[in-house]
């Protein structure tokens, strides 16, 4: 079973348990939201794996908008995190400059889970 630090939906931050101790996310929510970390990150931010994240600066922001070029971003991105089997992303508005949406992961287990953007 995975299990990840668990983080503040808002600030995206760590959040202490009833202990003081760092919180812990355990399945399914804990891989939704490691597909959630996995689309926030910028290709090349994570030093211990500069192949990690979305092409953001190279490919998407402040180039013309591929629709069909984010949401394979967005689904490469999600495969990278151990226990999904398979992701599609939806794209449901894009007003101004904001993208939403949502990638909708299947685990191992079968169980299938949104992650909005």
């Amino acid at each position: 079973m995975a299990s990840t630090l668990l983080l503040d939906q808002t600030l995206w931050d760590l959040v202490a348990d009833a202990n003081g101790n760092i919180a812990m996310a355990d399945e399914p929510y804990a891989i939704a939201q490691d597909v959630a970390s996995a689309i926030r990150t910028f290709l090349g931010e994570c030093w211990f794996n500069t192949k990690d994240g979305v092409p953001y600066w190279s490919d998407i922001l402040g180039q013309q908008l591929s629709l069909q070029l984010v949401k394979k971003a967005m689904v490469d991105a999600a495969m990278t995190v151990q226990g999904v089997i398979s992701a599609q992303c939806y794209i449901t508005g894009f007003d101004g400059r904001v993208l939403t949406g949502q990638v909708q992961v299947t685990t191992s287990a079968g169980v299938t889970l949104p992650v909005n953007f």
